[in-house]
């Protein structure tokens, strides 16, 4: 039977500061409206021992990598471990957990990425959640807005779903691989230990331990 993804089987959610933010959600996307307003509740609560506080709500660890060249505007917190390199561009309301890489070029916006995501190369994220040690390769982005600007459905075998949302990217579970050059189409919702071809185009549910080589060649994933 088709079930649609919910936050307890995409995520472990021990690999996130953010799990208070999922207490009540029973879907992911749910959450993604209160980013801004968790970061900057949780970032009053940081150890200044172990946070920097470099600008308007904006808290970097101590132990962080962080390139001259990448440009943050806040709320943002960049976690324990994590890197940001070469001209990012972090505009707002994203949480970068412990050990992520943030790289080259790349652009945040409206996400929580959860500890070991790596996003390092040429990627947009925005309105996203990416979780423990998702990856994103070279030129993989996450389109997060419809052409005609109506609010995005989650599109599933056994119909729609509405999100109410306008701005909705996708949804990866742990340790999803995504191919480079890839597009995830608004609402698009990867599960667990999934694998995206490179150069594909995803969109709507692709299950947890599959690999997706095209929308009708959806394959299980062995020993996994």
């Amino acid at each position: 039977m088709f079930r649609i993804p919910k936050t307890s089987g995409l995520f472990d959610l021990s690999k996130t500061s953010a799990a208070k933010l999922f207490e009540t959600a029973l879907y992911p996307w749910e959450v993604l409206g209160s980013i801004a307003d968790f970061i900057r509740h949780l970032g009053e609560k940081l150890d200044p021992e172990l946070y920097d506080k470099v600008g308007d709500c904006i808290y970097i660890a101590k132990d962080a990598s962080v390139a001259q060249s990448a440009s943050i505007k806040g709320p943002c917190i960049i976690e324990s471990g994590a890197e940001i390199r070469h001209c990012a561009y972090i505009r707002g309301s994203a949480l970068i957990g412990a050990g992520a890489v943030v790289g080259n070029s790349c652009e945040i916006k409206n996400a929580l990425l959860f500890n070991r995501v790596q996003i390092p190369h040429f990627n947009y994220v925005g309105d996203s959640i990416l979780g423990f040690a998702a990856h994103m390769g070279a030129g993989a982005i996450t389109s997060n807005v419809k052409s005609d600007k109506s609010n995005i459905c989650i599109n599933t075998p056994d119909g729609k779903i509405t999100t109410g949302l306008r701005k909705f990217g996708a949804i990866l579970g742990d340790f999803v691989e995504v191919g480079c050059n890839s597009v995830l189409n608004p609402g698009s919702i990867i599960g667990r230990h999934t694998i995206i071809y490179p150069l594909s185009r995803v969109r709507g549910i692709v299950p947890d331990h599959s690999i997706y080589k095209d929308a009708d060649n959806i394959v299980p994933r062995q020993n996994v």
